[in-house]
């Protein structure tokens, strides 16, 4: 799955400070264990002596069985008396080894070359933190969204607001439930401030995510503003790399960045290239269709328009309400 490098790091900073603070805690309890039993750590040097004694055995030949048995009849005899020490101090073997988290990774993060389920878990979860900690609000999801601030009056077609807003929500919904970076198509929210766009990309980033996917998200200006950083060596970070491997790249609120040469042209490089790789993409826009194709190049609204689905949202300000319904 592919995450942005930050997601990385700070799941990497885990497991290296769950590792150490596994080690360092068996140190301890072997040191207080030495204090009070000290035949205790004469016997583990004996038990380390009998394991290089066995290898010599075996490599000087003779009767190796009858060496080995030997070896191994002490070995067990030496077992039994730390265990009979721990058990004075009211311990058992496994104290003098080190307590990892993930007992099967031993908190490296990988087995045998490949990633840990502990270690996706962790992503999982750093990801949805750093998601939470950059969004204008907190981590919407699909249960907190309340169709009750959408109107029930049809309007001269005769769809409600309401009703618009349910097929729109249902989609959203089954979007995330059944998301595949290889076949999800990518999402055009458009409609006026404050009608929902960013709960419901937020919910369905929540749910990919959980579901073990790699999702990065922002508002336009801020990506933009940090590709801008690095083209022109104010930033040392690679955010182009991860817009393009993330599994999922949400764009919020397209159109409210400054717009130049170079924003443009990113903007259509990272759609374009996505489009390419077959990578979803989801933006929301507070511009028309008509105002995309002003705002940008021809080449681009004709990648947004042919290429994506379009979710047109419809009703009042949310906030305004809520703050009117609260008052």
């Amino acid at each position: 799955m592919g995450y942005d490098r930050s997601v990385y790091d700070s799941v990497y900073q885990i497991l290296n400070g769950r590792r150490l603070q596994a080690e360092q805690a068996v140190e301890r309890r072997r040191t207080d264990f030495y204090r009070v039993e000290p035949r205790g750590q004469e016997i583990e040097h004996e038990l380390r002596q009998a394991g290089a004694s066995a290898a010599k055995a075996v490599i000087r030949g003779g009767n190796v069985k009858k060496n080995l048995d030997q070896l191994k009849k002490r070995s067990l005899a030496l077992q039994d008396e730390l265990k009979s020490l721990l058990a004075r101090q009211s311990m058992a073997p496994e104290d003098l080894e080190p307590h990892y988290t993930c007992p099967l990774c031993q908190d490296r993060g990988n087995v045998d070359g490949r990633m840990c389920s502990c270690m996706k878990t962790l992503l999982k979860e750093e990801a949805l933190r750093q998601l939470n900690a950059e969004t204008p609000l907190q981590l919407s999801a699909f249960a907190d969204f309340d169709l009750s601030f959408y109107s029930d009056t049809p309007n001269k077609n005769g769809h409600s607001a309401r009703s618009i807003m349910e097929n729109i929500f249902l989609y959203c919904r089954n979007y995330a439930e059944n998301f595949d970076v290889k076949t999800s198509e990518s999402l055009l929210m458009t409609g006026k401030t404050g009608v929902g766009k960013t709960h419901l990309s937020l919910a369905i980033a929540s749910r990919i995510i959980e579901r073990g996917y790699g999702v990065l998200y922002g508002s336009a200006e801020n990506l933009l503003t940090k590709l801008q950083d690095e083209h022109f060596g104010r930033s040392s970070n690679d955010t182009m790399k991860s817009l393009l491997d993330c599994d999922l790249l949400i764009l919020d609120d397209l159109g409210t960045e400054f717009r130049s040469n170079f924003t443009i042209s990113a903007i259509y490089n990272i759609i374009n290239s996505r489009q390419l790789t077959r990578k979803p993409v989801i933006i929301s826009t507070n511009l028309s269709i008509k105002e995309l194709e002003q705002s940008y190049t021809e080449r681009f609204s004709s990648r947004i328009i042919g290429g994506y689905t379009r979710l047109p949202f419809c009703g009042n300000d949310i906030r305004q309400l809520k703050r009117i319904r609260n008052s």
